[in-house]
């Protein structure tokens, strides 16, 4: 009971400071607020009050945030002035040296971008996901049948991170043995290197995504030499626009499925455990009846929002909504923040799992950078969800979450849970 009460006090605090601090000094991008899952007050101000946000000084230099839903879906659609370019600086918040820009079509602009999402598009197809949804079926349940009863496990590490680096190597067609080999570099990937960070240093980070651009130019030479398959390497040696790839936009393009069919999926499947445990009448309703799993899905990725931002640069002068954005200008749409729009969402801070429209989301982007295997994950949430209400009337979360630190991943490192029956 102390602990909640001094935390219940350290939120009070922490809401007092976002409601005094001056707008011109809120820096909503900090990664500590969302180690610390404290940056939401943050963000309902600036919806209410500046929704369209200049930071002038922050670890990641100067950007604007757009917070409110609407805004964030005019700049996703506005690609003659909002850029995605990785040679302007990519999608996220954080600069990436020139020299180590690596591109993927997702950090491309029309036409380019569609050529090569085009490519991997067959992966996500209805037809094959049916396919896959077996697998997927076959893989949950073995998993959930292998978790210790009685004894407290981390849901991440055994669960979440397992189900979906498991879905990683059969995309990939990825040698089974290595297979979290995927997950690691996933978390390199987007990893802001330091002491709160999965490496120390930069130098440390590049050597792994080196590790990883050669590990897959050995697989990418037997795909070369084989005939075409349905795997997402195969697809992209044998495709007009992606067989001939650089070194850089190779790893670009791997880096991009690799923490596309990571982090959304993991984060998800987590955040669905967490939010459960916090609205235990919604896990009661859900057990009652099962078919709420369609909407529960999609309410979860709402809720969770697993990847927090995407960026953009603008690529000339632009008046938006009242405020000059500069040619140059890093402009972050938070998708965090859009997704708790009260303008758009009906009480979007109450967790309901049979929400009348439950797609009214923004987690998997807007327009033509949404997110290409977005109903993969929900057939991945959707499958593993029906297997663990077969199985257990209840999972206990027993401990607090530790949150990533990130402002770009939202997503947890750790959830200690319990099944009980």
């Amino acid at each position: 009971m102390h602990g909640t009460i001094e935390s219940a006090a350290k939120l009070d605090a922490l809401r007092e400071r976002a409601s005094s601090l001056p707008l011109e000094q809120f820096d909503p991008g900090d990664p500590e607020l969302f180690r610390t899952d404290t940056f939401w007050p943050y963000f309902d101000r600036l919806r209410r009050e500046d929704p369209v946000h200049y930071c002038k000084d922050s670890m990641f230099g100067p950007y604007w945030s757009v917070t409110r839903y609407n805004d964030i879906m005019e700049i996703e659609t506005n690609h003659s002035v909002f850029s995605s370019a990785s040679s302007l600086g990519g999608i996220t918040i954080r600069d990436i040296d020139p020299d180590l820009r690596r591109e993927s079509f997702i950090s491309m602009d029309p036409p380019r971008h569609a050529a090569q999402r085009k490519t991997v598009a067959p992966m996500f197809t209805p037809t094959h996901l049916d396919n896959l949804a077996l697998n997927i079926r076959k893989r949950s349940a073995e998993c959930l049948d292998n978790l210790p009863r009685g004894e407290v496990f981390d849901w991440v590490d055994q669960v979440s991170i397992e189900l979906t680096t498991q879905m990683l190597a059969v995309l990939f067609d990825f040698p089974w043995e290595d297979r979290r080999k995927l997950t690691r570099w996933s978390d390199i990937a987007t990893t802001i290197p330091g002491p709160d960070g999965v490496v120390a240093t930069e130098d440390e980070r590049q050597a792994e995504l080196a590790e990883c651009a050669g590990y897959f130019a050995r697989l990418w030479k037997e795909r070369i030499a084989q005939p075409p398959k349905s795997d997402l390497l195969s697809m992209m040696a044998h495709g007009p626009a992606t067989r001939d790839m650089d070194a850089r936009n190779f790893l670009g393009n791997l880096i991009l499925l690799i923490v596309g069919g990571n982090d959304t999926t993991r984060n998800t499947m987590s955040g669905a455990i967490h939010a459960l445990s916090q609205h235990p009448e919604q896990y009661r309703k859900l057990r009652e009846n099962p078919a709420l799993i369609d909407s529960f899905v999609p309410e979860v990725i709402r809720w969770q929002t697993p990847l927090a931002h995407m960026r953009r640069t603008a690529l000339a002068d632009f008046e938006f909504r009242g405020k000059r954005i500069k040619k140059g200008d890093k402009v972050v749409m938070w998708y965090v923040s859009g997704n708790r729009d009260e303008e758009v969402i009906e009480k979007p801070y109450d967790f309901i799992i049979d929400r009348a429209r439950p797609r009214t989301h923004i987690s998997f982007g807007f327009g033509i950078h949404r997110c290409v295997g977005l109903r993969l994950a929900e057939l991945q949430l959707k499958i593993i969800w029906e297997e663990i209400l077969k199985r257990f009337d209840h999972i206990d979360v027993v401990g607090e979450p530790k949150r990533v630190y990130s402002s770009f991943v939202k997503g947890l490192e750790t959830l200690p849970v319990k099944i009980t029956a």
